[in-house]
């Protein structure tokens, strides 16, 4: 838990992607997500946190489905949406968090 409040204490956005290996949502999610990095490069950390290995976090953040993606600035939460989100919709999502 120390370290995942080190990695959202960012200045920059810190996207959180809780998945899992068996969701065919979260496999959906992947490919956005990269493109997502690509487009915003340094401006935004992306993290992926298997809910399966990482139980007592999830459980500790109220992850109740799979994908949930969670948007920090400074280690605070700013933004939260469970299932699949467009490319678009991420990047504006992430760029007002800026």
């Amino acid at each position: 838990m120390s370290r995942f409040s080190e990695l959202i204490k960012q200045d920059k956005p810190v996207l959180v992607d809780f998945f899992a290996e068996w969701c065919g949502p979260c496999k959906a999610m992947a490919p956005i997500l990269k493109d997502v990095k690509e487009s915003l490069g340094e401006s935004v950390s992306i993290i992926k946190i298997d809910v399966d290995k990482n139980q007592e976090l999830a459980s500790k953040l109220n992850v109740r489905g799979v994908p949930t993606l969670v948007l920090y600035k400074s280690g605070k939460q700013i933004w939260r949406q469970s299932g699949v989100v467009q490319k678009s919709d991420l990047i504006q999502i992430i760029k007002q968090g800026s």
